[in-house]
C-alpha cells in the first residue's frame, strides 16, 4: 500500500459511463467529412487505437488538415453534448463514493479527460459532481493530452501534492496508463469498465488492474 496526495481519475469509462457515445461521436463527426469508405474505416480504426486522447489531436491526426480537424472536433462536441443533455452518462457504480472515500482519506482528487473544457464541465454539471472533485483538466488546461505526462503531473502541481511517488493515475486505455508511466506515478491502474479489455491493458503494461474504480482504495494508505 502507499501514500497518496493526489489522484487523477480519467472520466469516460473509468469514473462515468457514456454507452458508447464516445465512439457514436466520433463516428458522426468522421461521417460528415465526407471521406471515402477505406478513408472512413482507416479513420474508425485510428479513432479506437486512440482512446483516451486529445480529441482535437486525433482529428488533426487523421485528417491532416487544422480546418478539417477543427470542423470535425467542433461536430464530436455537438453530438456529445447532444448526448450528455438527453442524461446518456452517469457515473460508473461505485465512482462517487470511490471519490468520496479518497478525499475522506486526504487524497485531493483530479478529473481528467481528453474532452474540451466545455464538455468536460458539461458533463461535471450534469452529474452535480463539481462539489464532488478538488480539479478537472483537459488538455487545453495541461499542454498536452494523453499519452504524455502533462495531465497527472498538472494534477500534481496545481493540487500541491508531495511528490509523484504521492500520485495515483487511473483510467480504462492504453494512453492513460502510459501517461501515468510516463509521469512517475506511484500507482498507476487500469480499469475494465470503459474501452479496454485486460488483454489491452496488459499490452499497455499497465502495472494493475481493477475490475472497476472502487478497486484502488486497498492499495492506497494514507493512515501511516
Amino acid at each position: 500500500m502507499t501514500r497518496i496526495t493526489v489522484a487523477c481519475l480519467d472520466m469516460a469509462g473509468t469514473t462515468v459511463a457514456d454507452d458508447g457515445t464516445v465512439m457514436e461521436a466520433f463516428t458522426a463527426a468522421l461521417t460528415e467529412q465526407y471521406l471515402s469508405v477505406a478513408a472512413f474505416q482507416q479513420a474508425m480504426t485510428d479513432v479506437r487505437s486512440s482512446m483516451g486522447q486529445s480529441k482535437i489531436e486525433v482529428f488533426r491526426r487523421i485528417l491532416g488538415d487544422e480546418a478539417s480537424a477543427r470542423k470535425a472536433n467542433e461536430a464530436f462536441e455537438d453530438h456529445y453534448a447532444a448526448a450528455v443533455g438527453r442524461g446518456a452518462i452517469s457515473a460508473v457504480p461505485g465512482a462517487e463514493d470511490t471519490i468520496t472515500r479518497l478525499r475522506d482519506a486526504g487524497v485531493r482528487v483530479c478529473l481528467a479527460t481528453g474532452f474540451s473544457p466545455v464538455t468536460r464541465d458539461a458533463i461535471i454539471d450534469k452529474l452535480a459532481w463539481g462539489g464532488l472533485i478538488d480539479l478537472a483538466l483537459s488538455p487545453a488546461d495541461a499542454g498536452r493530452g494523453r499519452p504524455w505526462p502533462d495531465l497527472p503531473l498538472t494534477a500534481l502541481l496545481r493540487l500541491r501534492g508531495g511528490a509523484v511517488a504521492e500520485l495515483a493515475v487511473a483510467g480504462d486505455t492504453g494512453s492513460d496508463i502510459e501517461s501515468g508511466v510516463r509521469a512517475g506515478a506511484a500507482i498507476v491502474a487500469g480499469v475494465l469498465t470503459g474501452a479496454s479489455s485486460r488483454a489491452d491493458l496488459e499490452q499497455a503494461g499497465a502495472p494493475l488492474i481493477l475490475d472497476s474504480i472502487a478497486g484502488i482504495l486497498p492499495y492506497i494508505d494514507n493512515d501511516a
